[in-house]
């Protein structure tokens, strides 16, 4: 998908849900989940040795099932690997750190790449190759007075922290009043125990949750 067209839908969402699952039943469930709850942009991490075929089988789930549902590919670590999701359908790639030749492949699809960013001179280079999305991470060591320091020098990029960000406002609040654009939730979202026990319907609740909070938060802006 362009990335001139994905980026103002993540702003909207105000969120990016994140997880990975050995099993595809589940991770297709908990897509089904997220959709439910009302979010139409996912970014499913590439951390374990079933990642690329369970990503095959969302993608076609989202192209027949969850209409609108725009998918992503996160953990990407090398130029092969980008293009490999990338014939797979991603949307989107989301990267740990600043890798130059995932921008590069990216660049060639127009596709909206997030590399992940904990220096001021890593942001730099990020805009230099293009990013207009940073992923402040990890965002738990980083803190929101991170962001908040550097957002002047940066007017033109977006930042979305991944990691420490919590479920309740508190938490949410104090990211969004120092200048994101967006969070990334994982493992605080979708938890190791719902997973466990295939507690889709709590899945579905919280995000409603969390999404509501973004909204009021922007709402009050």
């Amino acid at each position: 998908m362009n990335k001139n067209d994905l980026l103002p839908l993540l702003i909207e969402q105000g969120m990016i849900p994140l997880y990975f699952h050995q099993d595809v039943e589940v991770s297709m469930e908990v897509l089904r989940a997220l959709y439910v709850a009302g979010i139409r942009v996912v970014e499913y991490t590439n951390r374990g040795e079933t990642a690329f075929e369970n990503f095959k089988k969302m993608r076609k789930l989202c192209d027949t099932e969850l209409k609108g549902m725009k998918l992503g590919i996160g953990t990407v670590k090398n130029a092969n690997m980008a293009q490999l999701f990338i014939d797979a359908g991603a949307d989107f790639i989301v990267c740990p750190a600043l890798i130059e030749s995932v921008a590069f492949v990216a660049d060639k699809y127009n596709m909206l790449w997030i590399p992940g960013c904990m220096t001021s001179t890593e942001i730099l280079q990020a805009e230099m190759l293009g990013a207009s999305l940073i992923k402040v991470f990890p965002g738990n060591v980083l803190g929101p007075s991170f962001v908040a320091s550097i957002k002047e020098i940066f007017p033109n990029l977006n930042f979305m922290p991944t990691g420490g960000v919590e479920l309740h406002a508190e938490s949410i609040s104090a990211w969004f009043k120092a200048g994101v654009s967006l969070v990334g939730m994982g493992s605080k979202l979708i938890t190791k125990q719902l997973l466990e026990e295939k507690n889709y319907y709590e899945i579905t609740e919280a995000t409603k949750k969390v999404v509501a909070i973004i909204r009021l938060i922007k709402n009050e802006k």
